[in-house]
This record gives structure tokens, sequence and C-alpha cells, in this order.
């Protein structure tokens, strides 16, 4: 189904809002995070930071629940279309980690941020 071994173990998968269509994340998927979000219906990841499982929204609240799965004619990138509850995708407390637009040679940012990440994210 998905060529794991041919993107070195890890495959992009990228997060978008089932409802509007909305970018919300790429990150990463090694077959047990995929297996673990096919089974839950919760989205899960893997963190290449902390070398371990990602269950999106372990720490904020903010999962995200499986609508639909797509997968790319090379069979190495995975498109999950979610339900994002909590209204944040993004570690930086927006809907989406793309938020900023690159406007007159510089970043401009468009998005409003829901949460401060400083409150979520104690550590």
């Amino acid at each position: 189904m998905i060529d794991f071994d041919k993107a070195g173990g890890l495959v992009p998968a990228i997060a978008q809002d089932a409802a509007t269509g909305q970018v919300l994340m790429l990150a990463w998927m090694n077959r047990e995070a995929f297996d673990e979000t096919v089974r839950t219906g919760r989205v899960c990841y893997w963190s290449r930071s902390r070398g371990k499982l990602w269950r999106k929204g372990e720490e904020s609240g903010n999962v995200q629940e499986v609508r639909e799965i797509f997968i790319d004619c090379d069979a190495d990138t995975i498109l999950l279309k979610v339900h994002q509850i909590g209204g944040a995708a993004c570690h930086e407390g927006y809907a989406s980690c793309f938020f900023r637009k690159l406007e007159n040679g510089g970043l401009k940012t468009i998005g409003e941020r829901l949460f401060d990440p400083k409150q979520v994210y104690k550590k």
C-alpha cells in the first residue's frame, strides 16, 4: 500500500481540514504511526525531533479525527482529511501551520492565534 522502504521508513503526511479544504500541517509517518491512525481513527505521526510516536493532541487536546485517507501515485505521500478538534493544528496556536504568507519580500502573519503556546505546552 505505502512504500515506507523507498522513503527511508518515513513518508510525508499532509493534514487537510475535511470540511474546508484548508491545509493544516505536514508531518511524518512511519508504518507504526500509519497503522495506529488507521486502527484508531485518530491521527498519529512520527516525531523526528523526539524520536517517537506523536499522537496529535496528546499535550494540547487538539486531536485530529480521520475522515478520509488518500495515498499519492508513487505510494510515498499520505493525505489525511481530518476533523480538527480544538481548532488549532499548529503548535504555535494557529488553525494551520501555514499562517504566514510571503508578501512584498517578507512574511506576513495572516492567521489568528487561537491559543498561547506557553499556556498549553508547559515544558
